[in-house]
């Protein structure tokens, strides 16, 4: 892959970025993006052939101002608040197939457990209440059939992968809180990275567009966002491996509008930024090699989302 066909792939991704609209918003105060997901070192595509699984543990609490309006299920509701919990293995298969110098191929899925609890004040019928519901089981499964990876040096490399969310988690229209989102949605993702091997310092930009399809229940169909996730960080040789530390940080943005009757709530806009530290630890042995990595992201400058923490939790072994 030349220098220019990587231009012109950055080219695709940003002008999808840029069909924009001003009348924008998001059913359920969050989309499949979770902030954190693909930032760092650790979520890289494998340049050789390798077999990974990794267990993922995230923890999600956030609420929104009494004064703020949020669609939740078909539901226009205020002042709602949520905490979860959820848990995923993925599993990521890098074959022994060359697409060409420095090109490798790989794909995965990750299967999430979701553990979820919502209240919001709810109006129905003149009358408003406030409402709590609980939900736990299978969230929306994570394909990704297409991963590919560039390197231009040791140091230095690109990869881009497509996403796919399937809708099957539970979800019921009506009731706050849902282990799915009851969509699908395509997330193209183009990413650059640098890890000295020398010097242990890392660099690392994750690009991403969100298409979303519609809710057919509340017949609700949430506009594109585009989210950037990086990480600064600094790796030193420690306890038998690379002892990482430094800064992760992302930002989001709805770029189209929603669609749909159920989107009632008029124009406005959604967007959030976040960052915190995170930590890792690397071990590379004959057999395997072990990366976890440690992360809390503090959402702030958020404009009708809900806002709150990012705790995750990644253990990764590759063979």
């Amino acid at each position: 892959m030349s220098s220019r066909s990587i231009a012109r792939l950055v080219a695709l991704v940003l002008s999808w970025a840029c069909v924009c609209s001003v009348s924008l918003a998001e059913e359920g105060g969050s989309g499949h993006y979770i902030p954190g997901s693909m930032a760092s070192f650790a979520d890289a595509v494998p340049p050789k052939e390798a077999f990974v699984a990794r267990y993922n543990l995230l923890y999600y609490g956030g609420d929104l101002s009494l004064n703020r309006s949020l669609p939740l299920a078909g539901r226009i509701t205020a002042g709602a608040e949520v905490e979860s919990w959820a848990q995923g293995l993925t599993l990521l298969w890098r074959p022994p197939l060359e697409l060409g110098e420095n090109i490798s191929y790989a794909m995965s899925s990750t299967v999430p457990f979701v553990d979820v609890n919502v209240s919001a004040e709810v109006t129905a019928g003149g009358t408003t209440v406030r409402r709590s519901d609980s939900d736990r089981g299978l969230g929306d499964v994570v394909l990704m059939p297409v991963m590919l990876n560039y390197a231009f040096s040791r140091d230095f490399s690109t990869n881009f992968r497509l996403g796919v969310y399937a809708p099957t988690g539970d979800y019921e229209r009506g009731r706050l809180a849902n282990t799915g989102k009851n969509f699908w949605t395509i997330e193209p993702t183009l990413a650059l990275g640098y890890f000295g091997q020398e010097n242990g310092r890392e660099a690392s930009l994750f690009a991403g567009v969100d298409l979303n399809t519609e809710n057919k229940d509340t017949d609700y169909q949430s506009g594109a966002q585009i989210h950037f996730d990086g990480t600064l960080a600094q790796h030193l040789p420690l306890l038998g491996g690379l002892v990482g530390g430094g800064v992760s940080g992302f930002w989001y943005k709805q770029v189209e509008a929603d669609t749909g009757g159920g989107a009632t709530l008029g124009a406005f806009k959604a967007m959030t930024t976040g960052f915190g530290p995170v930590l890792s630890y690397a071990y590379t042995g004959n057999e395997f090699s072990i990366v976890s990595e440690l992360k809390w992201l503090r959402e702030f400058d958020t404009v009708n989302r809900l806002e709150g923490d990012y705790v995750w939790l990644k253990v990764l072994v590759k063979f």
